[in-house]
């Protein structure tokens, strides 16, 4: 079974887990500490990825990184991980948590690629138009792209809205090549 696959199966039995026990907002935080911890050391992603260590010895530094950091349930199911030999998809079982989590929540992450940085106001009125046009929840990241000259590239799930100038001066050379113009 692929490593993706494997890891929404992981992920949607955590959803369900915390949705019955009513603290996915605990797992959720949990993850958050562990993709923290996967994020700022590189030794420690080899670490869970190294096949020679025994898992006895990553259940150990487990038990001690996380002693009374996370919640009981997030330390059982990090030891099963171990227990199983997926400690080295952990990363991606996260990921798909957090997707899960936002589904399940009515939560939209958008990408918005921009020229130079928005103003609040204009941050405020792309979140509004947003979720009047998807009826969800948004929650955006914003990231400064010099390529596209200015206006903005909005991105969710497989839609781009491409406003920027670099998109308007490639369709007016088509069309100049076309000789529509």
């Amino acid at each position: 079974m692929s490593k993706v696959r494997t890891a929404q199966r992981y992920a949607k039995a955590m959803i369900d887990l915390g949705t019955e026990m009513k603290n996915l907002d605990t797992i959720f935080r949990d993850f958050e500490l562990l993709d923290s911890i996967l994020q700022s050391s590189h030794d420690f992603s080899l670490f869970l990825k190294n096949p020679v260590l025994s898992s006895d010895k990553k259940r150990r530094v487990f038990a001690e990184l996380l002693k009374d950091k996370v919640s009981e349930v997030t330390m059982k199911f990090v030891i099963l991980l171990v227990k199983k030999n997926r400690e080295g998809i952990l990363a991606e079982i996260i990921h798909e948590f957090n997707r899960l989590r936002d589904v399940k929540l009515g939560i939209l992450n958008v990408n918005v690629k921009t020229a130079i940085p928005f103003s609040s106001s204009q941050q405020d009125h792309l979140v509004r138009q947003l979720g009047f046009v998807t009826k969800m929840k948004v929650k955006v990241k914003y990231e400064i792209d010099q390529t596209i000259r200015g206006g903005f590239k909005v991105q969710y799930y497989d839609t781009v809205w491409d406003a920027s100038v670099q998109h308007q001066l490639d369709l007016l050379r088509k069309r100049f090549a076309e000789g529509t113009i």
